[in-house]
């Protein structure tokens, strides 16, 4: 298992945080919500179809980024093998891009 450096930590999650915000835009300029990267946390605002916050955030001290979305809360550990933060072999812009197609597909009845 690879143990980051708390240096190494920062630099791969600040550009984990970036790719997944990338990532995103597509899908938030379709689907009409805000990706904001701002003080190393990405944040995901909805105001459609309810207001809601999904919170991306470093966690140095465990070297994990944690996302909070919907409730639940989600460990993303750094994967040599997916060259990114993953959780169970889904990297960090998969999973954000998931959960946010079942918060808007669960509320568009």
């Amino acid at each position: 298992m690879t143990t980051l450096t708390e240096q190494e930590f920062r630099v791969k999650s600040d550009q984990a945080l970036e790719g997944a915000r990338q990532a995103l835009l597509p899908l938030a300029d379709s689907e009409g919500f805000e990706v904001e990267l701002q003080n190393g946390v990405l944040d995901l605002v909805f105001e459609e179809p309810i207001e809601t916050k999904f919170v991306v955030s470093p966690n140095a001290p465990v070297r994990q980024i944690w996302v909070s979305a919907m409730s639940r809360s989600f460990k993303l550990r750094w994967t040599p093998e997916s060259d990114g933060f993953a959780l169970n072999g889904e990297t960090l812009p998969r999973l954000l891009e998931r959960l946010t197609r079942e918060f808007l597909a669960s509320h568009n009845h």
